[in-house]
């Protein structure tokens, strides 16, 4: 289910434009997570968040899920990899940084191409205690 109806094509589109919204959809799956599974105070709800949507978090998704993509999916995943984001990460290393940015553009392809059960099994398996 996407929430705006308008058509795109998401191979034509950046891979930061597709890491910017994957970065949101990520979070929302975070975010949704964490609120279904315990009502508690909103404090503890984003200090809990920050442990999944960190650059360093991220890396150790793409090491849970990278042998289980699809190789369309590892195409767009090396696409955000190597992404040039024009400036330095701050409280992770460039190369987390990057992976990072690789999980985002395959969330946000994997958004746009309206493949949310793709999303789930993904998440679930990042998740995964």
């Amino acid at each position: 289910m996407r929430f705006v109806d308008k058509e795109v094509n998401p191979k034509q589109l950046s891979p930061l434009n597709l890491a910017f919204i994957g970065d949101c959809i990520y979070e929302i799956l975070v975010r949704e997570t964490l609120v279904t599974n315990a009502n508690r105070p909103v404090n503890d709800l984003h200090r809990q968040s920050v442990k999944f949507v960190s650059a360093k978090a991220q890396t150790q998704a793409y090491e849970r899920i990278k042998d289980i993509l699809t190789d369309d999916e590892t195409a767009i995943y090396k696409r955000g990899r190597n992404a040039k984001v024009g400036h330095s990460p701050k409280s992770a290393s460039e190369g987390e940084y990057h992976c990072a940015t690789g999980v985002e553009a395959l969330f946000g392809y994997l958004y746009l191409t309206d493949n949310m059960q793709r999303i789930k099994e993904l998440f679930k398996i990042i998740s995964e205690d």
